[in-house]
C-alpha cells in the first residue's frame, strides 16, 4: 500500500495546485520514486490511498499503467476524509487482503549502496516473531528527519525512545505489516504510531536498517536538498 492521501501542507507553495504525490524530485514525481521502488523489488498490485487533488492522482496513475509500468493500481478512495496511517490501511483492508504487506509514504526517496533496500526489508521479515518490520536508517545517513531519532535496534526488535532520549536510528517510510493490526483502530483517522508502540512492548515491531542515504522529501527546501543530492554523479539514484 502506498500512502499517497496527505494534503502536504508543509510543501505549500508546490502542493497549492497538485498532491504532495506529484510534486517531483530530479524529474520524478515522489509517487513514482516509490511505485518504482517497489515494482523493482517484485510488488505486482499496489493499492494506493487518494484524497487531496484525487483527481489528479488517479490521472497520473492511469497514465503511469498506459505506458507499462508497474505496478498494477487499486485506488482506495479516501475523498469524504483522510484518514491517516492507521485509518487508511484499515479502510482499505478490503483490497489488502490477509497476507503482510508493504506499506509505503510516499515522501521518503534514498541512494542505495551495495543492495536493494526493499529486498533486504523482505528478507528480515518473520511473520513468527513479528506484526511489524520498519525500515530504518543512522540518523548520520539520512536527511531531513529527525536528528533526535525515533527508535533503537537491538537484535533486530525495535524499542522506541523514551521522552528525552536520543535515538540512533529514524523510521524512513517503509514497513512491512500484517494489515490486520489496524482491525480494532478507532473509526475514522488514526496514526499507525500507537499501534506500533504497543505491538513493541511485546516485542512484535522489528527493523532492518539497509546501507544508503535516505532523503525525507517534507518541504520545498528539503526537495532542492534531495535533488542537490541526486544530482551529483557519482551518487545518482540507482
Amino acid at each position: 500500500m502506498v500512502l499517497a492521501a496527505g494534503l502536504g501542507t508543509r510543501m505549500r507553495p508546490l502542493t497549492n495546485d497538485r498532491p504532495k504525490a506529484l510534486v517531483e524530485v530530479h524529474g520524478k514525481a515522489l509517487i513514482d520514486h516509490m511505485l518504482d521502488r517497489l515494482a523493482a523489488a517484485g510488488v505486482e498490485t499496489a493499492v494506493v490511498n487518494v484524497h487531496y487533488f484525487a483527481d489528479l492522482v488517479e490521472a497520473h496513475l492511469k497514465a503511469r499503467e498506459a505506458k507499462g509500468l508497474g505496478p498494477c493500481i487499486v485506488i482506495s478512495d479516501e475523498r469524504a476524509q483522510a484518514l491517516e496511517t492507521g485509518g487508511g490501511v484499515k479502510h482499505a483492508l478490503p483490497l489488502l487482503g490477509e497476507d503482510p504487506v508493504f506499506v509505503a509514504n510516499i515522501d521518503s526517496i534514498w541512494i542505495e549502496h551495495g543492495g536493494a533496500a526493499v529486498d533486504a526489508l523482505a528478507a528480515a521479515w518473520n511473520p513468527e516473531t513479528m506484526d511489524v518490520c520498519l525500515m530504518l536508517a543512522s540518523t548520520s545517513g539520512s536527511l531531513g528527519f529527525h536528528d533526535s531519532g525515533d527508535v533503537f535496534l537491538e537484535d533486530g526488535v525495535v524499542r522506541f525512545k523514551d521522552p528525552g532520549e536520543i535515538a540512533p536510528l529514524v523510521y524512513v517510510g517503509v514497513h512491512i505489516c500484517k494489515p490486520a493490526i489496524t482491525a480494532d483502530g478507532p473509526e475514522g483517522p488514526f496514526s499507525l504510531l500507537p499501534l506500533w508502540k504497543r505491538l513493541a512492548a511485546d516485542h512484535r515491531v522489528h527493523g532492518v536498517a539497509p546501507d544508503g542515504l535516505w532523503m525525507h522529501v517534507g518541504d520545498p527546501d528539503a526537495r532542492l536538498a534531495a535533488e542537490a543530492r541526486l544530482s551529483q554523479g557519482d551518487l545518482a539514484e540507482r
